[in-house]
């Protein structure tokens, strides 16, 4: 019940969208954000429009934008 309960909050959750509005928030460009993550910008937008993503990657952008964006998932 509680699994139930808990996975359709996940799938509730668009991440890329959350990253995209925290970059927007704090006025980055995608750019940016792919130079301080080692990829490309295409990536960037491709990470924006995902609704799943990496936790190692999560991780990362996270640390980038000083911004614990596990918690959206608690």
């Amino acid at each position: 019940m509680v699994y139930a309960f808990f996975m359709d909050k996940i799938n509730d959750i668009h991440i890329g969208s959350l990253i995209k509005a925290k970059m927007e928030e704090q006025g980055r460009k995608h750019t940016w954000l792919a130079r301080q993550i080692s990829c490309s910008p295409n990536h960037i937008y491709k990470i924006y429009n995902s609704h799943s993503i990496h936790t190692d990657l999560l991780v990362r952008i996270s640390n980038v934008l000083e911004y614990n964006f596990f918690e959206c998932f608690i």
